[in-house]
């Protein structure tokens, strides 16, 4: 993967800066035909836009419990499967490619332009073409979904 990472911030007195503009180095891969790279994360949220701590560098999971994070996933043909659930919701925006998203007995099939919003479901993403599909994803914290007094948690 090769993103370039922006970020701005402010100087000592208050006037508009790019703090970093770096081409994307934290990339890593979480399973076979797959790679990520977090552009950002918050420790909290409301985030605060007064620390100048880099959130690119922060280590964190799938998710950010009580915050937010930005990630760039590149899913290869052939990926290897997982099944998942987090505690979060998020944003989703396919960059370039085809993906196919398994949810509990159904799939969906997205193309680049096309938006997802993830709401705490279990799910796998499935490329079954021949091009990697980009995805770009914004993750927030929320409460586990709870149907039938059961929490569901994070999962996978």
């Amino acid at each position: 993967m090769n993103i370039r990472r922006v970020v701005t911030g402010h100087d000592k007195h208050g006037r508009a800066i790019v703090r970093v503009d770096e081409i994307c180095g934290n990339v890593v891969s979480r399973r076979r035909r797959h790679q990520s790279c977090l552009i950002w994360s918050t420790g909290s949220f409301p985030a605060d836009n007064s620390d100048d701590v880099d959130g690119g560098a922060r280590e964190i999971g799938t998710t950010q419990p009580n915050g937010t994070l930005f990630r760039i996933v590149e899913y290869g043909p052939g990926v290897a499967p997982r099944n998942h659930r987090t505690e979060s919701i998020d944003y989703a925006v396919v960059l370039s490619g085809e993906i196919d998203m398994q949810l509990d007995g159904t799939e969906v099939h997205l193309r680049a332009g096309d938006v997802l919003v993830q709401r705490g479901t279990i799910h796998n993403w499935v490329n079954r073409g021949t091009q990697p599909c980009v995805i770009a994803f914004v993750l927030i914290a929320a409460k586990p979904v709870e149907r039938d007094g059961k929490a569901l948690h994070a999962l996978g």
